[in-house]
């Protein structure tokens, strides 16, 4: 089933969980030594640049009569949406400039260009699924509640239609974040009355944006406002779909990992390190991609620090691995077309009961546990790469992945417990681009309506 003990699963003992632990404390400190007026100028910069490029985007949109300005215009427009909700509301909402302390860019004041509440997707994110990444039962980001990612939620017939649903759940991409956040909200309500008042928060929220992009800027546009409508709405599906992208391919690809919920019992600070650079994923992006995705192509280094400013994630990341290397564990990350196909993959195959998908639930690309490993001898390390003297995971899922074609093939088989971690030879040097599969069982959900509450972890974790 799902990964009980991410130690073993890493391939750590409990000193070297802690020294990594140690290790991720000072790169924290470091920058948070660090940050200053230079972070706060490029907040800043980027806030007028986006405001400049949404007014411009508008202005052409408006002004210019042809086909050519229309779609220039509306690129535009939906590349300021997507900065404003990735770089700017995502990563102000996570409190990353709190510490200026300007009332604006705050994460308590700062509502961002979509439908949802920032402050009703504060709860669910940050707290949620930021303290319980990949928990199942405990973080319901895993699959939004309405896809099958994982083996350990169980297939219902509904699910035949999955692949269809994934593209329609990426064209209102807001909506359902939206929703989402207001039914987590809504669950912690006590009250009716608190409940009613989420709703009615909400509702408030959806008619302020649909009649800022919907009414109020077509009326501006005069006799003309048909041409503004289709812009906002093709700009508004275009931040959908870049937003679902750059969310899915951090969170769903080969080698995020998922947990049982015992794992966060007593769970350390180190260990909850661990758990988030086993549970998330990167994407490859240079500086623009980096910037139009908010640097969560970063996600390993958002997961660690959901709290640094973003644009220091770059040289966080090179840090991090570089402790990959030390501690012998995979870094997962690959191109942002590659990592898409995966997450596809998998929501296709996902779709289909368990019954006619081929590798076991303790070792398939998309669920995987330390099980896994259970009569295989994964503690040598024949890579000449892999760190001297230490064994860890990487080494670990490179020698299952290079077991004889012989062995392999006898355990590629329906029910088969040993099959490799996917089909293809180790890879030469760099990092592993990693493939992991699942389980299928039903997680057990939060007890008596509330999620576990483990104190060693919310004393740490923004």
């Amino acid at each position: 089933m799902a990964i009980t003990e991410v130690g073993a699963y890493a391939h750590l003992n409990p000193a070297d969980v802690e020294a990594l632990g140690r290790e991720l404390d000072a790169i924290r400190s470091d920058i948070v030594a660090q940050r200053g007026a230079r972070d706060a100028a490029y907040i800043r910069r980027t806030i007028a640049f986006q405001r400049m490029l949404d007014i411009s985007s508008r202005l052409v949109i408006a002004l210019s009569r042809g086909r050519t300005g229309w779609t220039v215009g509306t690129a535009g427009l939906a590349a300021a949406k997507a900065i404003e909700n990735m770089e700017l509301g995502h990563n102000i909402g996570h409190g990353q400039w709190d510490w200026m302390n300007d009332p604006e860019i705050h994460s308590r004041t700062w509502e961002w260009d979509m439908v949802g509440l920032s402050s009703q997707w504060r709860y669910s994110h940050n707290f949620r699924h930021h303290v319980y990444t990949n928990v199942l039962g405990m973080d319901d980001d895993i699959g939004f509640g309405v896809m099958r990612v994982t083996r350990d939620q169980p297939w219902r017939p509904r699910l035949l239609v999955q692949p269809l649903q994934n593209l329609f759940l990426a064209s209102v991409f807001e909506w359902g974040i939206a929703l989402h956040d207001l039914y987590s909200d809504r669950d912690r309500a006590a009250t009716p009355e608190g409940k009613a008042a989420q709703t009615k928060a909400f509702a408030e929220k959806v008619g302020r944006q649909l009649g800022k992009d919907y009414l109020l800027f077509p009326a501006l546009s005069g006799r003309r406002w048909r041409r503004t409508l289709a812009a906002n709405a093709a700009a508004n599906t275009a931040r959908n779909l870049w937003a679902y992208v750059v969310i899915f391919c951090g969170h769903f690809p080969d080698g995020a990992e998922k947990f049982a919920p015992t794992v966060v019992e007593e769970e350390s600070k180190a260990e909850w390190y661990l758990r988030q650079m086993l549970g998330t994923a990167n994407f490859d992006a240079g500086p623009t991609l980096a910037f139009l995705s908010g640097n969560l192509c970063y996600q390993i280094e958002h997961h660690l620090f959901p709290d640094l400013p973003s644009n220091r994630y770059a040289e966080i990341s090179r840090r991090v691995r570089a402790l990959c290397d030390k501690y012998d564990l995979p870094y997962t990350t690959g191109p942002l077309l590659r990592q898409y196909l995966l997450t596809v993959r998998t929501i296709h195959k996902l779709a289909l009961p368990d019954r006619f998908l081929i590798a076991t639930s303790d070792d398939a690309p998309e669920t995987a546990s330390e099980k896994k490993f259970d009569g295989h001898n994964t503690s040598g390390n024949n890579d000449a790469d892999g760190p001297p003297g230490r064994r860890g995971l990487r080494s670990a899922l490179r020698a299952m992945a290079a077991r004889p074609a012989g062995a392999a093939a006898a355990a590629d088989t329906p029910g088969g417990a040993n099959r490799p971690l996917d089909g293809r030879r180790p890879r030469k040097g760099g990092y592993l681009r990693i493939r992991a599969e699942r389980p299928s069982s039903t997680a057990p959900r939060r007890r008596g309506g509330r999620f576990p509450s483990p104190r060693s972890t919310r004393k740490w974790c923004a």
